[in-house]
């Protein structure tokens, strides 16, 4: 059962926290997947939750499956976990594919609706608002083009995956947020560069635990 003094941790991302396996499409067991080994590295005062799903964009509305699009599940999902002391949002990746069109500030922007959503809706309806961590994600790999993910991506995603700090910053600075720029720590596997090998998963997990630990003081 969980402690009164336990924290809890919400990881909502996309395929890069759920664990996609480059190798084989499938998924890395709990202990190669960074919530998992954010969980090793903090211990039992913490209970970090994962809610990752493939595909999933900021705002962006894929037609054919529009359950992915991150507004549309968060409600629930902090309504789910209450009471969520801190939240650590990585989403910005799928907004990249070409079919959106979007620039990297427009990509921002969505993460920042994201973040303000939160802030709002615990502010009326929940017991507590929580510490929200802005993930800038890594960027494509420079291949992407050429890879199996060629159909989505192109070689403008990769330069405005470039992009993405300086505008996630921007917007972590001005909704209160801590912020991690993934770029400085990790990169995508070779593979398919998009997703995440076991090591990048370990050093984002690392760096993570360190903001965690950084909000306690």
């Amino acid at each position: 059962m969980k402690g009164s003094d336990m924290k809890t941790i919400v990881c909502y991302g996309d395929s890069n926290t759920h664990g996609f396996n480059p190798d084989d499409w499938g998924r890395y067991p709990k202990m190669f997947r960074w919530p998992g080994i954010l969980q090793e590295m903090l211990g039992p005062d913490y209970d970090v939750v994962e809610e990752g799903c493939n595909g999933r964009t900021t705002v962006f509305v894929q037609p054919d499956e529009p359950w992915k699009e991150g507004l549309h599940y968060l409600k629930p999902c902090i309504n789910s976990h209450k009471p969520v002391d801190i939240l650590i949002i990585m989403l910005g990746t799928n907004d990249l594919k070409f079919m959106y069109n979007a620039s990297a500030e427009d990509i921002a922007k969505g993460a920042e609706r994201l973040v303000q959503e939160v802030i709002t809706f615990t502010k009326s309806k929940e017991i507590l608002t929580p510490n929200i961590i802005l993930v800038s994600p890594p960027e494509l790999g420079g291949e992407i083009a050429s890879s199996f993910f060629g159909n989505e991506f192109d070689d403008a995603s990769v330069a405005k995956s470039k992009e993405f700090s300086k505008y996630y910053k921007a917007v972590a600075d001005r909704n209160g947020c801590a912020f991690l720029d993934a770029a400085k720590i990790i990169e995508p596997d070779y593979k398919d560069q998009l997703h995440l090998s076991p090591a990048q998963h370990s050093q984002l997990a690392e760096a993570l635990c360190q903001c965690v630990r950084g909000l306690e003081k």
